[in-house]
């Protein structure tokens, strides 16, 4: 009787794939007239930390994130207004970092790791959003480039 022989099967992920792999596609953005109270309540009930600000034309104004929804807090404290309709453009943040669809996933890494963004925005070559990038995206790449199957 012979005894199966093992032999490595390893993904075809590498850390030179494009990020387009692993981002976010189908994406909640927002426009700079949004309620920021909707956007409070979207982001707790779609469980996510930011979106994008989009323009009507589509082009990315800003990001809103939990982060910078503090200030709704702070501010309805200063001013004993708890309930404020302002619009979400009195509080994003215009502090984002876009890379284009050929950014490979160590680009990705390398990026998060000198810098304190959470999340990449990724367009197309008209600077168009595409998808977004975040750190849990890249870890999930490096979990398939580090997953090793056996045969026998």
């Amino acid at each position: 009787m012979t005894k199966p022989s093992a032999t490595k099967e390893t993904q075809t992920v590498h850390a030179a794939e494009s990020v387009t792999k692993y981002m976010a596609t189908n994406l909640i953005t927002f426009k700079p007239e949004s309620d920021i109270n909707e956007v409070v309540n979207i982001l707790l009930d779609k469980r996510i930390t930011g979106a994008p600000v989009l323009n009507d034309k589509k082009e990315i104004v800003g990001i809103i994130d939990d982060k910078t929804c503090l200030k709704l807090l702070v501010g309805s404290e200063y001013y004993n207004n708890p309930n404020s309709n302002q619009p979400v453009k009195d509080f994003m943040d215009n502090v984002l970092k876009t890379v284009p669809e050929s950014t490979t996933i160590a680009e990705a890494a390398n990026l998060f790791l000198e810098t304190k963004y959470k999340r990449l925005l990724v367009v197309d070559d008209h600077g168009k959003l595409v998808g977004q990038m975040s750190r849990r995206d890249v870890l999930r790449a490096v979990r398939d480039i580090n997953t090793i199957r056996w045969k026998k």
